[in-house]
């Protein structure tokens, strides 16, 4: 069986037959929240359940990064090239600053605890936007079993430090990403723990102030759910997938798949020219170079 799947059939034109999918590094519980360092070579990514944030560098493998972690899940970078981290033993969203101090960008709303920031991005005017679903407190496997204060709300956080929920009407928000233009906002709810809430991914428009319209279902993963998700330089939309990771158009069809052996958590662009896309996928990282950049 080949190692994708084209059900559009440009998306041929994004894979490469010579450039295999590869397993890169392998060992680990869960893995997630890969975020590519490109002036430092190397790529950084969380073991969940190890309460580690590892590195892997071309050719010299994998290290350890930070540990303990704060139990921290997904990553990206901000506008100054500083890292932005979900933690879920903390309940808090940081950034590591130049001199490797930690700055905390929020860990409350309304005098209440977050639940367990998940997944977080970084807009143009150097807002913070994070998820916050409860998976990191339902159990001790993520984080810490603890009680849950707040709805499962997507935030965002202004340059200034001001704090708004933006999104309140998810059962639990996941991965999000803007599109090229920042005139979309993707993201992912993979519904609550223990329940069998809808999964799939909406759509929002961006207005003027960063103000969110619409809505709707773009697209509902299949097999699995829509965890992590990425935006390519076309606008097409990136998802992982329980057998790999889908293609998605801006329309919302699904354009092909890349099997991966195992579940996929997230993903990200990174590489010389954001050409290989790497993949968190259960106990393994894999990678692949693609004819495509990311955004």
């Amino acid at each position: 069986m080949s190692f994708f799947e084209a059900i559009d059939p440009v998306f041929s034109t994004f894979v490469l037959g010579n450039a295999p999918i590869k397993e890169i590094a392998s060992g680990f519980d869960w893995v997630e929240g890969p975020v590519w360092f490109g002036d430092l070579d190397c790529l950084l990514f969380s073991d969940i359940p190890n309460n580690r944030i590892l590195r892997w560098i071309p050719g010299a493998g994998t290290s350890t990064f930070r540990a303990p972690s704060n139990f921290s899940n997904g990553h990206t970078r901000d506008r100054q090239g500083r890292l932005v981290s979900c933690e879920h033993g903390t309940r808090r969203v940081t950034r590591t600053e130049q001199d490797g101090s930690i700055t905390v960008i929020a860990d409350s709303f309304g005098g209440k605890a977050l639940n367990s920031p998940n997944d977080v991005i970084v807009a143009s005017d150097g807002a913070i936007w994070f998820t916050d679903p409860h998976y990191g407190i339902m159990s001790d496997y993520e984080g810490k079993r603890s009680a849950q204060e707040l709805n499962c709300n997507v935030y965002r956080v202004d340059p200034s430090g001001t704090m708004e929920a933006v999104l309140t009407d998810f059962n639990c928000p996941n991965g999000l990403a803007f599109s090229p233009d920042e005139k979309r906002l993707y993201v992912a709810d993979t519904g609550r723990m223990f329940s069998s809430d809808p999964q799939h991914i909406r759509v929002f428009d961006v207005g003027p102030d960063w103000h969110l319209s619409g809505g709707e279902v773009f697209h509902t993963i299949e097999p699995g759910c829509a965890d992590g998700i990425r935006v390519d330089e076309h606008g097409n939309l990136w998802s992982s997938a329980s057998d790999g990771v889908h293609c998605i158009a801006p329309d919302g069809h699904l354009m092909g798949k890349i099997f991966v052996p195992q579940t996929v958590s997230n993903i990200c662009f990174g590489g010389r020219h954001k050409h290989q896309l790497f993949i968190t996928a259960t106990t393994s990282i894999y990678s692949i170079s693609l004819a495509i950049r990311g955004a």
